[in-house]
């Protein structure tokens, strides 16, 4: 088991950064803290830790070990590096939805004003959460492409779908791969494309199959997916992270559809140019 680190991390990057150098080598107890925070980010600066650890699947005891390796004395110091990272910025997202189920319990309007909370919170950290060097470099890949492959299955498919939709709208060669038929189509990826793949926690695993064989034959990878730590990272792909929050069990697409519009002009701005 990884040793408690001398210092704690005291940048989101850096912890995401220590987050990855540490996941490999965890215990499955450990491992579940590390895969559950990965792709919640956002609920540290508001959940408990007794919280976090159910989120988790595990006992409080066993998430408070998670952030001492972590390099943290404890949950409370964790917390409060998020907390002061969204300083002036970060709603208290507890008090608003429980305030909302208060005076309009059920309602029509109370769900489309806490789903519409929960998406202005997701598109707030998507600028966070994106390094702009990577999007730089992911812009340069696909507006180089021969063909834009694009692979993303039930939650992702309407992310995909769309992409697909605006490469035609501007003359961009894309390609949808569905499924359909249980046909991967990964013949029809050739020499000089690019396979642009959306997956999110829990991960298709006919996406994560397509990405590992056009991986192999050095065909470069573009994934949108939502966790640091993610299977993705063991092959050689350029990811770019998108976190949404959840309303209950429904997750919305309102982050990851914006940077998949961001992306979709930006290359074909970038190949007019070219």
């Amino acid at each position: 088991m990884p040793e408690a680190m001398a210092r704690a991390p005291d940048t989101i990057r850096s912890f995401e950064e220590r987050l990855l150098d540490v996941s490999e080598g965890l215990p499955k107890r450990l491992r579940q803290c590390a895969d559950y925070v990965a792709a919640n980010k956002d609920r540290i600066a508001v959940s408990t830790v007794a919280e976090m650890a159910d989120g988790a699947g595990v006992q409080p005891s066993a998430f408070m070990r998670f952030c001492q390796i972590l390099g943290f004395s404890g949950f409370s110091e964790m917390q409060r590096l998020f907390r002061e990272s969204y300083v002036g910025g970060w709603p208290d997202y507890s008090t608003r939805l429980h305030h909302l189920r208060e005076t309009a319990s059920g309602s029509p309007s109370a769900l489309l004003a806490e789903f519409a909370e929960a998406g202005r919170i997701s598109l707030e950290g998507l600028v966070q959460s994106v390094d702009s060097q990577a999007l730089e470099l992911a812009v340069e890949a696909l507006a180089g492409a021969g063909v834009i492959h694009i692979v993303g299955l039930r939650r992702s498919f309407p992310v995909a779908s769309y992409m697909v939709y605006a490469f035609e709208k501007m003359g961009v060669a894309a390609m949808l791969h569905s499924g359909v038929g249980k046909l991967d189509n990964h013949h029809a990826i050739r020499e000089g494309d690019v396979l642009l793949a959306i997956t999110f926690s829990p991960y298709s695993t006919e996406t994560l199959d397509l990405v590992e064989q056009v991986s192999r034959r050095g065909i470069p990878v573009v994934a949108i997916t939502d966790a640091v730590v993610n299977p993705l990272r063991k092959l050689d792909v350029l990811t770019l992270p998108v976190a949404e929050v959840d309303f209950g069990a429904f997750r919305s697409l309102s982050a990851t559809l914006c940077l998949a519009i961001a992306l979709s002009v930006a290359v074909g701005t970038a190949r007019q140019r070219n």
